[in-house]
C-alpha cells in the first residue's frame, strides 16, 4: 500500500505515540525524536548523503534501546530519508541522477495535470487563502532557516494539488513533493532557495486571471529550474555524528 505523505507535503509522517498503549509511549516519543532530529539535520544540510547512522551511536546519543533506534531508522527508510543496507547499516539517502530525473519528471507531469483542475474549482476564498500562504512564505524567506522555508515552499505546491479536488492525485503529489524536498536539501548548493517565491506569486496570478496554460508553463519551468540547480557532488564535512545531528 502506498504511504500517505504529510499534509504540508514536506515533512514526512514520522509517527505519533499510540494513546491506547501508555507503556509504549516513552519509546514512541523517543522514536519520533530520533526521526525528527535526522530529518531536520538533513534539511539543514548538516547530514550529507552517505553519512553512516550506526544503531549503536544512535542508542548512545539519544539514550534509547537498539529496538527503538532500529524502529526509527526503519521509519526513516520508509520515508526515503535513509537507506538501509545489509552490510553497511543505515546511511543518509543517496538519490542517484536517475532517481532525481524520474522523481522530478513524475512531479512535473502530475502538477501539469493538477493545476487546471485546481483552477477550475478554486473560489475567491481559496485564492485569498493562497495569497495569505504566500505572504507567510515570503516572511519565512527572510527570517527562518532552511527547514522551515522548505516546508512552507513545498506546502504551496501541495495546497494547489489539494484544490484540484482529486484526493488520489493529491496524495501522490504530496509524496513526490516530500521526496523532491529531501533531494534538494541533500544536494542543492547552500544559499539557494528551495523554491522561488516570485514564481509562486505568478502562478497564482495566472490561475486567478484564467490563463491556466501560462500558469502551467511557469510552474513547469519553475520545477525544471529547481532540478537544474541540484548538484549531486557534495564534500563530506569533518564533523562527528552528534554535531551533524545538532546534539553537540
Amino acid at each position: 500500500m502506498r504511504k500517505t505523505a504529510a499534509p504540508d507535503g514536506a515533512v514526512p509522517d514520522l509517527g505519533t505515540p499510540d494513546a491506547g498503549m501508555p507503556d509504549a509511549a516513552p519509546d514512541a516519543d523517543m522514536e519520533r525524536r530520533i526521526c525528527e532530529a535526522v530529518y531536520e539535520s538533513v534539511m539543514s544540510q548538516r547530514l550529507t548523503p552517505g553519512t553512516k547512522l550506526p544503531e549503536a551511536a544512535i542508542c548512545e546519543l539519544f539514550g534509547v534501546s537498539r529496538s527503538v533506534a532500529r524502529k526509527a531508522l526503519q521509519r526513516l527508510a520508509h520515508e526515503h530519508v535513509v537507506d538501509l543496507h545489509h552490510n553497511r547499516g543505515a546511511v543518509v539517502a543517496e538519490p542517484t541522477p536517475e532517481d532525481t530525473r524520474q522523481i522530478f519528471q513524475a512531479r512535473r507531469a502530475l502538477e501539469a495535470a493538477l493545476l487546471p483542475l485546481a483552477a477550475a474549482r478554486a473560489t475567491k476564498a481559496d485564492y485569498a487563502s493562497l495569497r495569505k500562504q504566500l505572504r507567510d512564505e515570503h516572511a519565512l524567506l527572510h527570517r527562518a532557516g532552511q527547514p522551515a522555508w522548505a516546508r512552507q515552499a513545498s506546502a504551496f505546491h501541495v495546497r494547489l494539488g489539494e484544490l484540484s479536488g482529486n484526493t488520489i492525485l493529491h496524495g501522490y503529489l504530496a509524496e513526490l513533493v516530500s521526496r523532491c524536498s529531501l533531494i534538494v536539501a541533500l544536494y542543492e548548493p547552500p544559499g539557494n532557495a528551495a523554491c522561488e517565491h516570485g514564481e509562486h506569486v505568478l502562478i497564482v496570478d495566472m490561475m486567478e486571471r484564467g490563463d491556466v496554460a501560462e500558469a502551467v508553463r511557469i510552474n513547469d519551468n519553475h520545477l525544471a529550474d529547481l532540478e537544474r540547480r541540484i548538484s549531486l557532488e557534495r564534500p563530506q564535512p569533518a564533523q562527528t555524528l552528534a554535531q551533524m545531528l545538532g546534539l553537540a
